[in-house]
């Protein structure tokens, strides 16, 4: 069973022990998600914080129940109240997520912001990260979707393969990389925005 609305999840789970929510409000223009941290989607809360730095706004969701899984809340439907705040200031609204691949080391980038989405994708592949297409159901574009509900209607949603989730979680360096490509196409579209 997975909750359909945050009000629902509210109702059944205990904040503090089932679930956390993290928030540092930074730069309101850029906030860096991960609405299906901890448990759920493993590793999520830490790429998200990489992107964030100390400088964008930063948010996590994170599930600490052994079954954390049940905690999730589809993008479209996320509608936690802090989230939503967050979400209303910024510009630039780029949600991590976990894609379940345990064979293959790729990224699939989507979300309505296009602009942004081929600025990501290049400085990923740039820095050794391999994107490619969201398949269905992963693509991000529902206007609901919590990436998409920034300032300017349109976001991004990386859907990080369990692989490389994997190799972030281990390997520092590797973290701070793709943070940075994600950050460098961050810089490069606000420049250009």
């Amino acid at each position: 069973m997975a909750y359909t609305s945050f009000e629902e999840l509210a109702g059944r789970e205990t904040e503090g022990r089932d679930y956390r929510i993290r928030i540092e409000l930074r730069d309101p223009r850029v906030l860096s998600m991960a609405p299906h941290g901890g448990k759920i989607e493993p590793t999520t809360v830490e790429i998200a914080e990489a992107i964030a730095g100390i400088d964008y706004s930063f948010y996590s969701f994170e599930g600490s129940k052994t079954d954390s899984r049940m905690l999730h809340i589809e993008s479209h439907l996320f509608d936690e109240p802090r989230a939503l705040q967050a979400v209303e200031k910024a510009d630039v609204v780029i949600t991590v997520h976990g894609q379940l691949n345990q064979k293959e080391e790729f990224v699939m980038v989507g979300g309505l912001n296009e602009s942004l989405r081929s600025k990501i994708a290049t400085q990923l592949e740039a820095a050794s990260f391999q994107t490619r297409p969201p398949v269905e159901g992963l693509m991000g574009n529902d206007p609901m979707n919590i990436c998409n509900r920034g300032k300017l209607n349109q976001g991004v949603q990386l859907e990080v393969s369990r692989k490389i989730r994997d190799v972030l979680k281990r390997d520092h360096q590797e973290l701070q990389k793709f943070a940075n490509a994600v950050r460098r196409a961050v810089w490069l579209y606000l420049g250009n925005a």
